[in-house]
C-alpha cells in the first residue's frame, strides 16, 4: 500500500513537470489581434471549405520546413490565397508549434469569412479569396503602447537611435533584425516576400508611427500590413538570457531574442525537467527493487521507508547491472 501511495506522488510529479513544458512553449503563441472580413463565404457545394481546409494544411506542414510560406488553392471559381510568417528568431520547431495553432483559432475567432488575419506574437496567418480589396502595405493594422512613460530622461533619444541601427538591419538581415542598444530592445520584420528597399520603407514607416503613437512610452508594438517594430526599454539594462532559436531564415538575417520573452529560457527549462523526468523514473525503479527485496527480508531490520529515505537525502544513486545501489558518505 506504501509503496502504491509513493509511485503515485512520483508520478504526479513527473506529470506537473510536463505541463511546466507546455507552459512555457506557450509564450510565443499569444494572441495579438485579430482581423476578420465582414462577409462570410456564400458556399453550398462546400468548395470553398475544401480549399481552405487544403491551404491550411499545406501552410501547417511548410512551417517545419521555412519561417514564411504563401501558397493558392482552389479552383479558378474558389481560388484561396494564404501565407504564414514566424519571428526570424524562432526555431523550426517553435515555428510549427505557433502555425500549427492558426488554422483552429482563425476558424474560432473569424468563422468562415472571406479573408482573415489572426496575429500571435510568434507568427500570424493570412488569407483571402480571389478578388478580396486590396490594402496599402503602410496600412496600420494594430498598436500597442506601454502604459509606463519616462519623458526628459535622455530615453526617447536612445531609442530613435536604436530605431536608426534597427532600420538598416532589416536590409542587411533581409527582413529581420533585433539587436539592443543602450538598455533599448527593438525588433523588426517585414513580410517574406517583401524586398529589402520596400522593406526598408515600411519599417522606417512604422517607427515613426511609434514616435509618434506611444511617445515616452517604454515599449510599444506597430504592425502594418507588411511589417512590424516592437521595442522595449530596460532602465537597469537589458537582462541577458540565451536563446534557444536561430538567426537564419528566407525573412531572418542578424537576430537576438527579447529578453521579455521567455522562449530563450525554454530551452533551459525543458533539459532542467528532463532531467528531473529521469531521475523520478529512475527512483522508480529502485522502489520497484526494493519491494522485491523486502519480500526476501524478514528479520524486519530492513526498511524500505527507510531505503527511500537514505536514497533520496543522503546518498547518491547508482545504477550497476542488475541492481540499484546507495554509495556511503
Amino acid at each position: 500500500m506504501g509503496l502504491s501511495i509513493s509511485l503515485l506522488f512520483l508520478m504526479s510529479l513527473l506529470f506537473s513537470d510536463l505541463n511546466v513544458i507546455q507552459s512555457a512553449t506557450t509564450e510565443y503563441t499569444t494572441l495579438i489581434y485579430k482581423g476578420c472580413a465582414k462577409q462570410q463565404f456564400s458556399d453550398p457545394s462546400g468548395l470553398y471549405s475544401q480549399a481552405l481546409s487544403a491551404m491550411f494544411g499545406s501552410l501547417v506542414t511548410q512551417s517545419t520546413k521555412t519561417r514564411f510560406y504563401k501558397t493558392t488553392t482552389g479552383t479558378s471559381q474558389t481560388t484561396i490565397t494564404g501565407l504564414f510568417q514566424c519571428r526570424g528568431d524562432l526555431t523550426n520547431h517553435d515555428c510549427y508549434n505557433c502555425v500549427s495553432r492558426l488554422p483552429v483559432l482563425s476558424d474560432k475567432l473569424c468563422g468562415k469569412t472571406i479573408a482573415s488575419r489572426v496575429q500571435l506574437s510568434g507568427c500570424y496567418l493570412l488569407y483571402e479569396v480571389a478578388g478580396f480589396s486590396q490594402i496599402s502595405g503602410m496600412e496600420m493594422l494594430f498598436k500597442t503602447c506601454g502604459k509606463n512613460n519616462i519623458a526628459g530622461t535622455g530615453f526617447e533619444e536612445r531609442r530613435d537611435t536604436a530605431f536608426g541601427v534597427m532600420q538598416n538591419g532589416v536590409v542587411s538581415g533581409h527582413g529581420f533584425y533585433a539587436t539592443t542598444y543602450e538598455s533599448v530592445y527593438v525588433l523588426g520584420q517585414c513580410e517574406g516576400d517583401v524586398g529589402d528597399s520596400d522593406c526598408s520603407g515600411c519599417v522606417k514607416n512604422a517607427l515613426e508611427k511609434a514616435q509618434v503613437e506611444c511617445g515616452s512610452a517604454i515599449s510599444g508594438q506597430i504592425y502594418l500590413h507588411k511589417c512590424f517594430i516592437a521595442y522595449s526599454y530596460y532602465p537597469n539594462g537589458v537582462p541577458r538570457r540565451s536563446s534557444s532559436s536561430s538567426s537564419s531564415s528566407g525573412s531572418g538575417g542578424s537576430s537576438s531574442s527579447d529578453p521579455s520573452s521567455s522562449t530563450g529560457a525554454t530551452g533551459k527549462t525543458v533539459a532542467i525537467i528532463v532531467g528531473g523526468a529521469a531521475g523520478v523514473g529512475f527512483l522508480v525503479i529502485c522502489l520497484l527493487f526494493a519491494k522485491n527485496l523486502m519480500k526476501k527480508k524478514h528479520d524486519g531490520t530492513f526498511s524500505l521507508l527507510a531505503l527511500i529515505h537514505t536514497c533520496m537525502y543522503k546518498h547518491a544513486y547508482k545504477q550497476t547491472t542488475n541492481t540499484c545501489t546507495c554509495d556511503e558518505e
